[in-house]
């Protein structure tokens, strides 16, 4: 049976026996609640006897309340000297703090050093403005030709304006994410598949950051992009050997144009050369040309004049002239055999050296068989023919 079921015979409350309840709920039957003054008493006297007072009623009572007054001014000293000192606060040179104060957000941002702030009022939330922070991101992503390329970059910024990345957005780094994937795909979306994984990622990297800066900007997250770095361009793996292949035939491609161009920087000279000296010759010889041609002209003019002061002479001189030079590049020997002199002088000397000729140039020299030869034939011919001379008598 519970203790306090009614009808029961006796009070079976545990509490109430008790003596030495503090709050003065050991009296009897009473249930009623503790006395609050009594309890506070109670506590005074405790106190009291701790820092050396007199506990009791009547003429200690007096004793005790100046204690009580002198221990509340210390406990109240204590408690604000300890609010003052945990109102000290330090940021390190990197670090701005946003002060917020009754929960709204101040335009001043507390500066690096030790400062003070008052507990309950204001509250302090300091942002690394130096750090350098990064972001990645991957995905696949449909270029202007209407190709899937795997496309993956990494993008470094710095906190610029604390106030408006701690209060103006809720999430800045997940709102960076977001925006940056937005830029990525509009850009790689107005590219080519060779842009891409080409030369062009260099220029879509720079494309990438002015548009991901401006969306930020227009956010108010507070965040300048310092870099942005497009570490790969590169086809899906389930296609990867078909594209190494066509980058294996471009670079193949490459190199031939280069072996071409290599090869015509080398033979254009040659042709050059050899045309402008093939046009100097040609001049030359017009010149020369020209030069004969206006020399005979000019001495045909002056034979022209003496001819006809002397036609019979000059003809004369013309003739021997014209028998002198052909008789001069011939190896043939005139002989005179009708005059009966069996004395023959053959130019053995010239018919060995060769006769010099002289408009038409040099003959090959005759060989000493050929001039025995001769002789030989014109030995036979003096004497087969019969002699003209007649005898004297005796």
């Amino acid at each position: 049976m519970a203790w306090n079921e009614p009808g029961g015979g006796r009070n079976d409350d545990p509490w109430g026996d008790r003596k030495d309840d503090p709050w003065g709920r050991g009296r009897g039957n009473d249930q009623g609640p503790p006395d609050v003054d009594e309890a506070l008493r109670k506590m005074q006297d405790q106190l009291g006897r701790i820092f050396g007072g007199k506990s009791g009623s009547g003429g200690g009572a007096s004793g005790g309340g100046g204690l009580s007054t002198q221990f509340v001014a210390i406990l109240a000293g204590l408690a604000v000297a300890a609010y003052f000192v945990a109102g000290f606060y330090t940021l390190d040179e990197q670090e701005r703090g946003v002060i917020f104060r009754f929960g709204a957000v101040q335009e001043q941002v507390a500066q690096p050093g030790l400062r003070w702030r008052p507990i309950g009022i204001d509250e302090v939330e300091p942002v690394n403005v130096t750090r350098v922070r990064s972001a990645e991101h991957q995905a696949l992503m449909l270029t202007e030709d209407q190709n899937i390329v795997d496309v993956s970059l990494t993008v470094q910024y710095l906190v610029t304006d604390p106030v408006d990345f701690v209060v103006k957005v809720r999430s800045p780094e997940d709102s960076l994410k977001q925006a940056l994937e937005s830029a990525l795909r509009h850009v790689v979306g107005a590219s080519t598949m060779d842009d891409v994984i080409g030369q062009g990622r260099e220029a879509m990297a720079l494309d990438v950051q002015a548009r991901l800066q401006d969306y930020l900007t227009a956010y108010g997250t507070g965040i300048t992009v310092s870099t942005v770095n497009l570490d790969r361009g590169a086809p899906p793996r389930e296609v990867q050997a078909a594209f190494d292949d066509v980058q294996k035939a471009r670079e193949d491609e490459e190199r031939y144009v280069n072996e071409a161009r290599a090869y015509a920087e080398q033979v254009i000279p040659e042709a050059r050369g050899d045309a402008r000296r093939i046009l100097e010759q040609a001049n030359a010889y017009r010149d020369q040309v020209v030069a004969r041609a206006t020399g005979e002209a000019d001495r045909f003019s002056a034979l022209l004049v003496e001819y006809q002061r002397a036609s019979r002479v000059t003809r004369d001189r013309l003739y021997l002239d014209a028998v002198e030079e052909v008789l001069t590049n011939t190896s043939k020997v005139l002989m005179d055999v009708e005059s009966g002199n069996q004395m023959v002088y053959l130019p053995l000397d010239k018919l060995a050296g060769g006769a010099v000729g002289g408009s038409s140039g040099q003959r090959s020299p005759i060989s000493s068989d050929d001039v025995r030869e001769i002789a030989d034939a014109v030995i036979r011919e003096i004497e087969s023919r019969p002699s003209t001379s007649t005898r004297r008598p005796r």
